[in-house]
């Protein structure tokens, strides 16, 4: 195996002009990108990056849930390839750099292989991940969970958005059900370059984040059922508001996740009252809870409290209150030999680095549990993610996608001229 050259770098006009050539499809009035998965402006970006991957000699391969794999022989191709990549969806008002960032960090990487003349001793595979948001289908990141084992794919084909759409449909409605099974292509590692979508790097003045770990979340639905009655005539004492339960609840729920900080963060998301009218008291609200935290002992004392902040809440307002748990992911430890492949790439590239733990789900978090895997973060402007204003420069940029070709170079070699 040939030695790791230490001067190769990545084309940073090349990445960036790739970042703002994409962020048309789907672009928004205030600067940002609405790319709703398995919509038009997906099948958009989906089809630059199947000709991007194709004219770097890549062979593109596509899973039954749309995720899109470009293989990059190594001179061992008996071995599982080195996986690289994230994903091209956005949220409603979303940002130039979630996802795909990493994506084209991932094409760059490939793409600077192939003009230094580089062969891998063990094959690559860049990765695009169907659905990582979450925002038009449940759950987040499905096409890697499913990948991971976690649900099957029929399951998630069958799931539908707010218009009754379910994903196989929205599949085949922009030619993205692969014949390829979910889980069929083996990688022997992972790594993912993501913008941190928080402000410990900027506020630090750190170029790299080398992610050691991710937080683990629990998702619930609630439902709140008081009586609807009329806003004129009900006496203050005799309601059973769903509404002001529900401003109760929400405290409650700050207040339990501020007592277990600092490595608890709470968030009521999304809340609807059925049936709402302007002179009517609520007598049903649904809402979610979206509960993150490192430690498990943390996430499971904050589910025992905010059950019983819930139980006494009901009891004193007369309202039935109901919180049902959804979704749980563990919290997410990355693979060692890979986030020191990452450290030891920063730091041989002479950037300033620090451990940080990832607060948003990543691809990559599901992956850990059936693959080694590790992500790299660069800082984001002002931590600002979600957001058409988020923002990234392209200095920074440049050096996570250097970091993740030098660590991705460690994990799978160069051959032997």
């Amino acid at each position: 195996m040939t030695e790791k050259p230490s001067n190769l770098q990545i084309d940073s006009g090349r990445l960036w002009g790739a970042i703002h050539e994409t962020a048309k499809f789907g672009a928004t009035a205030k600067g940002g990108v609405r790319r709703l998965t398995l919509g038009p402006e997906d099948k958009q970006v989906r089809d630059w990056f199947r000709n991007a991957c194709e004219a770097a000699g890549l062979e593109v391969h596509v899973d039954a849930l749309g995720t899109m794999y470009g293989l990059r022989k190594g001179r061992d191709m008996s071995k599982a390839p080195v996986g690289l990549g994230s994903h091209l969806d956005t949220q409603p008002t979303g940002g130039k750099y979630d996802g795909i960032l990493g994506t084209l960090a991932a094409l760059e990487v490939v793409r600077t292989l192939n003009d230094a003349g580089i062969e891998t001793e063990t094959p690559l595979c860049i990765i695009n991940w169907t659905n990582e948001e979450g925002s038009r289908f449940a759950p987040a990141m499905m096409a890697s969970a499913t990948y991971a084992g976690d649900y099957t794919t029929e399951d998630i084909q069958s799931r539908k958005d707010a218009a009754g759409i379910t994903v196989g449909e929205a599949l085949d409605s922009i030619g993205y059900r692969g014949a390829e099974p979910v889980g069929a292509r083996k990688l022997s590692a992972f790594l993912e370059l993501h913008i941190e979508q928080g402000p410990l790097l900027e506020a630090e003045g750190k170029t790299i984040g080398v992610v050691d770990r991710g937080q683990g979340i629990i998702w619930y639905d609630g439902r709140i059922t008081g009586f609807e009655s009329h806003a004129g005539t009900t006496p203050m004492p005799l309601r059973r508001d769903a509404l002001s339960t529900l401003a109760e609840v929400v405290l409650a729920i700050e207040k339990v996740v501020i007592a277990h900080g600092p490595n608890a963060v709470g968030t009521i998301g999304e809340v609807n009252i059925a049936n709402p009218s302007r002179n009517v008291i609520p007598g049903e609200i649904a809402f979610t809870i979206d509960i993150r935290s490192p430690d498990v002992a943390i996430m499971d004392a904050v589910d025992r409290d905010i059950k019983a902040a819930a139980k006494e809440i009901a009891q004193r307002r007369r309202v039935d209150i109901a919180i049902d748990q959804i979704w749980r992911k563990p919290p997410t430890i990355f693979d060692k030999k890979l986030v020191d492949a990452v450290e030891n790439a920063s730091r041989e590239l002479g950037y300033s680095n620090r451990r940080i733990t990832s607060g948003a789900g990543h691809d990559a978090c599901n992956l850990a549990g059936v693959v080694p895997s590790a992500m790299i973060f660069v800082p984001c402007k002002d931590g600002v993610s979600h957001n058409e204003l988020e923002d990234a420069t392209q200095a920074d940029c440049s050096a996570g996608a250097n970091t993740l070709l030098h660590a991705v170079l460690a994990v799978a070699g160069i051959a032997s001229k």
